[in-house]
């Protein structure tokens, strides 16, 4: 066996149904006082009810965060929660609500407590990403790591299948690059199998019924285990590809990385051929790449970037971007190669089993 590190993340996880009801011993726990409860507009009403179960220890909602944490948006929130002199936040919601989260934390040092509405991951890692002027910053550290998480499935229930499935591939994104990381180990290996699978067979049944409470719970497992594999181990190309193009085009977060992923994973093919069998075994394919696509299509997500709002004469940016300070990758990123995967991934064909983006 190859020698290796395993470093874990000091954080708590409290997961079943009805979990969401142990917040307030959660904020004893952490000996805080008030909480700044935060969301999207889109989910004002959850977060509204989480602040009458704080009762007197709410001390106000802030309900603008959005996608790729505007640098802007930031410092609202910031500004809120040292007016209302929030001592914790408590992010309701998806990557975007914790992202803005992790942006006050990095800079008030205020504890976070997550409750996770979708399939991202983010709640479990020490990593934060801010966009300022069209390119999303992303760095690394413990502040931002949210001290709980509670992980309720019955606040996923209701997650629309046009969320629900690219939420779980975005998830599914992680725990695959986790497997052919840099600083990997067996640990998170097993975790990131494990993962896929979960998400794998859990998915589809979820678009086709959605809130079934058993299928969601599963899926929720499994992003969690995604998440550790996020938060533990370091990230290539795909998520320095989607970092890019997020913040270049405010694209979808959780589309663009389900688009995104057999793309990426293609490019690697021939570098990783172990990582590539497990996810193929994970996802019960013979071929990870086609698997992983054709995934896509059975969740009903759009085959292509162009799908999703990129424009057609983007690839050459988003290729020199990508290419600008990029993340270890086992393979060597070549500019060339990465127009055309941009170019394939615009167009959404479909990637062949010996596709590598030559």
């Amino acid at each position: 066996m190859k020698s290796f590190v395993y470093q874990s993340l000091p954080s708590r996880v409290v997961f079943g149904a009805g979990a969401r009801n142990s917040l307030a011993h959660e904020l004893d726990r952490l000996g805080v006082g008030k909480a700044l409860v935060l969301c999207t507009p889109q989910q004002t009403e959850l977060a509204e009810a989480v602040a009458q179960q704080l009762g007197e220890r709410g001390a106000g909602i802030f309900d603008q965060a959005v996608m790729h944490v505007p640098l802007e948006t930031a410092q609202q929130a910031r500004d809120t929660a040292a007016r209302l002199g929030a001592t914790a936040c408590v992010a309701v919601g998806g990557g975007s609500t914790i992202g803005l989260a992790k942006a006050i934390a990095l800079t008030a040092g205020l504890p976070i407590i997550a409750i996770p509405t979708t399939f991202a991951g983010s709640e479990m890692t020490p990593i934060y990403g801010i966009t300022d002027a069209g390119v999303k910053k992303t760095g690394r550290d413990e502040r931002v790591l949210p001290k709980v998480t509670i992980y309720d499935p019955e606040l996923v229930l209701t997650l629309p299948p046009g969320l629900a499935g690219p939420s779980g591939m975005n998830a599914i994104a992680h725990a695959a690059e986790a497997l052919y990381a840099q600083d990997g180990n067996p640990i998170i290996g097993l975790m990131a199998e494990e993962s896929i699978r979960s998400l794998a067979q859990s998915l589809p049944g979820l678009i086709a019924r959605p809130g079934e409470p058993a299928l969601t719970a599963t899926a929720l497992y499994g992003a969690w285990l995604a998440g550790v594999c996020l938060g533990t181990v370091g990230m290539a190309l795909h998520h320095k590809l989607c970092h890019t193009l997020g913040g270049a085009f405010n694209l979808d977060h959780a589309r663009m990385h389900a688009i995104v992923l057999p793309y990426s994973l293609a490019y690697n093919r021939k570098a990783v051929p172990d990582a590539m069998n497990r996810i193929a075994r994970a996802l019960g394919t013979g071929d990870a790449v086609v698997g992983l696509y054709e995934l896509g299509r059975k969740l009903g997500i759009p085959a292509g970037l162009k799908d999703i709002g990129m424009p057609a004469d983007g690839v050459a940016r988003a290729a020199e971007l990508a290419t600008q300070n990029p993340y270890f990758n086992p393979r060597p990123i070549e500019r060339p190669a990465i127009e055309k995967l941009l170019q394939a991934a615009l167009a959404g064909v479909k990637p062949t089993e010996n596709e590598v983006f030559a």
